[in-house]
């Protein structure tokens, strides 16, 4: 079987919706959105407009236009036209699900679908950190009606909704970052994932995690040297080989200590430790607590 690393990356991070909602922009306006790390996403439905994130260069998103920042703490929307001071504006809500931004007699240049969720995950920042900061698709159809499907369910309180909300948000995610466009070119998975040499490595090491990977074993994957592999996946995926795949294995122990339904040393099996006691020693080292104590604080939460 073909393991994914991104759909399994996205699914351990658990998405849930906060909130979908279509805004209009009107005239000369600019939003200033302090998000607090929470990935946030937008259709551009009609118009265009610029995004400024603190140290990426500007850029201009169109109808068609997907964006999603799994990671953004803070950026800017703002018309094209905008000053470069001034003129910060609120949403202005106008009915169910929608909202206004600009003076209400001026024409509206600009319709955009926009989103925010979350991710339940006690490894969120680690696994974000493997994704792209921001990304953009462009013309993709499959993601227009996901996000329509996104935003029927968030306004509705149908059964079983948190549960469809979070399998859609997993395909949304899924398909954005499989088909957009890094548009900082920073370290990250998806990079791995597009690199013809590196990703034969990744899917390696997420199919067996078990596996007692060496540098040189997973450079054979790749077919490379082991000194070109190891500052190739270093300088595209962000981490030096053997830190991604620690980092990978802990994620995986983890979610396997909170379902509770195996001991330490099955767990430690499972994601490439010789006994439990080798295993607890580096998880501790990890995570900073022991594998007991883990359950036992999230048995809490």
């Amino acid at each position: 079987m073909t393991i994914d690393p991104l759909a399994e990356i996205v699914t351990l991070l658990q998405p849930s919706a906060s909130y979908s909602k279509l805004v209009e922009y009107a005239g000369r306006w600019r939003i200033h959105r302090n998000i607090e790390g929470k990935p946030v996403f937008f259709a551009v439905l009609e118009g265009e407009c610029r995004v400024v994130s603190s140290g990426r260069p500007p850029i201009i998103v169109r109808k068609g236009d997907f964006v999603l920042s799994p990671s953004t703490n803070d950026h800017v929307v703002e018309s094209i036209d905008a000053p470069p001071y001034g003129i910060a504006m609120m949403p202005t809500e106008i009915g169910e699900g929608r909202f206004r931004v600009g003076q209400p007699d001026e024409p509206v240049n600009l319709r955009m679908q926009v989103g925010l969720c979350s991710f339940a995950s006690p490894d969120a920042a680690l696994l974000v950190s493997l994704l792209p900061a921001m990304i953009v698709a462009s013309g993709e159809p499959r993601l227009a009606l996901l996000l329509q499907l996104v935003a029927d369910e968030t306004r509705h309180s149908r059964p079983g909704r948190e549960v469809v909300l979070e399998r859609l948000l997993e395909v949304l995610l899924i398909e954005a970052l499989r088909c957009g466009a890094d548009v900082t070119s920073i370290p990250s998975l998806s990079r791995g994932l597009t690199d013809d040499r590196l990703v034969s490595a990744l899917r390696a090491m997420h199919g067996l995690p078990a596996h007692s990977w060496t540098v040189a074993a997973l450079a054979r994957e790749a077919g490379m040297s082991r000194s070109a592999f190891f500052a190739r996946f270093s300088r595209v995926v962000g981490h030096p080989p053997m830190e991604y795949l620690l980092a990978w294995r802990m994620a995986l122990a983890k979610r396997l200590l909170r379902t509770r339904e195996l001991g330490i040393e099955h767990i430690a099996a499972q994601v490439g430790y010789g006994s439990g006691s080798t295993f607890s020693t580096a998880f501790a080292r990890h995570v900073g607590m022991s594998p007991v104590r883990y359950v036992r604080l999230e048995g809490h939460t």
